[in-house]
């Protein structure tokens, strides 16, 4: 007779090592399963880490992050999110206290146990029950002997199923992937460390996660891109309400600590549906091994939902890429403060890729990253616009000549020959060969989407910008973008809605409100587009849409004070922008004039010319064919 332990939906089996749940297997790694024994058997008590960690790793030295990780892994088995009710109490700077009515029956099959009930109050104690045969079947043998032989088939047949299961979770062949996109989020490495200080590294791992599951196959694997998913970062959500926000069926949990000289990686599989765990794994690297994480981890994911790889995508993740430790913690760095994006981090952010090209010239992606790095300089006006955005062009063909297959140098160059040369086909064919690379990536299909608009191939741009969306449900700057195409292409019931959205998820977000007033404006709702207007946190922006706004109202005098403060403040920067205001107040000439000083200024707002709603007015003059041409605008 096997002992069995029953708790709620759940039956513990320790001697055939199974978690059942409502009678189907439930899948745990297997420390997890010897934690879990450990605390169902010790239930009602406070339970020492020591303790814990002495009874399941008896012979061998295993840090108190790993401990956590496996209560937290069974914490999401076990559906144990409560903090009120939890099955498994965290005891502060003690251990872990199991608090379910545990019930010990001693059967010969789990189809014949029944959880005996509890009697008294709700304190946890281990029952001793022996199952009995009720009086029915005592007084009728007959129908007694069919529901023995039934149980016995029915025994028969779970131990088939259970070991079918396991059969197929260890040994199945490879199968084609379930019809549609599989969607997978990669969760922020937890920092275990210790030191606030290796945020950095937990951070840049788990952009290099994304970035290199994202390129696997993109046709079958949707990957959730970084900004989605640093918000649960510091967090506590619940798995399926992650799944639920990101709209995934797997996510990937993972965290890092040092042990050494090695760099410690834990990592779990997670299918969110049931939150069954399909797979952890620990890895130990050298620091100059350490991008071998990516393709271990890519190989057991492709192996786990069943990704069909090309014969050299499959090479790819074979081969052994080293890199200078020192290079590579000063990239992740520069990567770290370029996404902080305040004036000083972006100096840091220079400072540390410059760094990575000290010590590894070959480091394409640094180079890249500088090149976007000085192109940010140059539009705040940091430094010189020439400047920048030469000293971008040349960070930028040297990371292309380093690799000539990085999709993010392929981007930057499309961008610096749509915003700097107005060169539209050279940029064309940069950005397309960036989506050829890496079509998962949403960055890069946002900006093939503003040379679609540019272009005037709307169809295509609001295509292009919607795809973003799944990839990178929670970006703000995706669904405001998604609000101006739609708008662009008359779409403007869902330009409002995707720009509500982008509000949503970041109501401080420059523009935004800008781009929700003048959506309204084009709706002729000029109050709720002026009311929205002065949210705008912006000043470039709240005066800009104050200018047109006012004008709408018919309220001129003040118009023509927020146009002339935007002109005393910010005509080095936004002489596209003052030229739509006075085409959208029809004064052509003065349009004309903003309009040239923004070719020789070279603002980015040019490649806005032919979408642009405030710029009506002028499309019928001559002088507006003849601007295009002189930006080399295809007609």
């Amino acid at each position: 007779m096997s002992a069995l332990y029953h708790f709620g939906r759940f039956v513990l089996d320790p001697q055939k090592r199974m978690l059942y749940c409502n009678e189907s297997p439930v899948p745990l790694t297997p420390k997890a399963f010897d934690v879990l024994v450990f605390l169902v058997q010790n239930p009602n008590r406070v339970v020492t880490k020591d303790e814990l960690l002495k009874a399941v790793w008896a012979s061998t030295f295993v840090e108190e992050g790993n401990l956590t990780q496996y209560i937290s892994l069974l914490r999401k088995v076990l559906d144990d999110n409560s903090e009120d009710n939890r099955l498994i109490v965290t005891i502060a700077r003690k251990g872990y206290q199991f608090t379910a009515d545990v019930v010990l029956a001693e059967a010969a099959d789990m189809v014949k146990q029944a959880p005996a009930q509890v009697p008294g109050n709700s304190s946890s104690r281990v029952v001793t029950a022996a199952v009995r045969e009720s009086p029915i079947e005592e007084a009728a043998p007959k129908t007694q002997n069919h529901r023995r032989k039934a149980a016995v088939l029915g025994t028969c047949a779970m131990i088939l199923v259970v070991a079918g299961y396991i059969f197929w979770r260890h040994f199945r062949p490879g199968q084609p992937p379930i019809s549609g996109k599989i969607m997978l989020a990669v969760l922020p490495f937890q920092n275990l460390t210790g030191d606030p200080k290796e945020e950095y590294l937990a951070d840049g791992l788990t952009e290099e996660m994304i970035a290199q599951l994202g390129r696997l196959q993109p046709d079958q694997l949707g990957v959730i891109a970084r900004t989605s998913v640093m918000g649960y970062k510091h967090g506590d959500q619940r798995l399926d309400q992650i799944g639920r926000d990101l709209s995934v069926q797997y996510v990937l949990e993972n965290s890092l600590r040092r042990s050494g000289g090695l760099l410690r990686v834990t990592v779990q599989l997670v299918q969110v549906k049931d939150q069954s765990h399909l797979w952890a794994q620990d890895y130990d690297y050298r620091p100059r091994e350490i991008l071998s994480l990516e393709d271990d981890v890519a190989k057991a994911v492709v192996r786990e939902i069943q990704i069909r790889l090309t014969t050299q995508q499959q090479a790819d993740l074979i081969r052994v890429r080293t890199v200078n430790p020192e290079a590579f913690d000063a990239y992740l760095e520069g990567r770290f403060f370029f996404d902080r994006d305040g004036n000083g981090d972006l100096n840091r952010a220079l400072s540390d890729y410059e760094q990575v090209i000290k010590l590894d010239p070959s480091y394409a992606s640094a180079w890249v990253g500088l090149s976007r790095a000085r192109f940010r300089q140059a539009d705040r006006g940091l430094i010189s616009p020439e400047e920048g955005k030469r000293r971008a062009r040349e960070a930028a063909e040297q990371g292309l000549a380093l690799d000539p297959n990085l999709a993010e140098a392929h981007a930057q160059i499309g961008r610096i020959k749509m915003y700097i040369d107005w060169d539209w086909t050279g940029a064309n064919a940069s950005l397309q060969r960036a989506l050829v690379l890496d079509p998962g990536n949403p960055a890069i299909l946002n900006a093939a989407s503003i040379l679609a608009l540019a272009l005037n191939r709307l169809k295509e741009a609001l295509e292009l910008s919607r795809r973003s969306i799944p990839l990178d449900p929670l970006n703000a700057v995706n669904h405001g973008w998604l609000a101006q195409v739609c708008s662009y292409v008359g779409r403007q019931e869902e330009a409002e809605m995707e720009a509500k959205k982008a509000l949503e998820l970041n109501p401080d977000h420059p523009q935004f409100h800008q781009v929700l007033g003048l959506i309204y404006l084009e709706q002729g709702r000029a109050q709720d587009a002026l009311a929205e207007i002065e949210r705008e946190p912006m000043e470039l922006f709240r005066l800009h849409g104050e200018a047109v706004a006012y004008y709408a109202l018919a309220r001129r005098k003040e118009s023509e004070a927020a146009l002339t403060e935007l002109i005393n403040k910010y005509q080095t920067y936004a002489a596209f922008q003052i030229a739509e205001v006075y085409a959208f107040r029809r004064e052509p000439d003065k349009a004309f004039e903003w309009l040239d000083r923004a070719y020789v200024l070279h603002d980015g707002g040019v490649a806005g010319i032919r979408h642009s709603h405030l710029l009506k007015s002028l499309r019928g003059d001559p002088r507006y064919i003849t601007f295009l041409k002189k930006i080399h605008m295809p007609m």
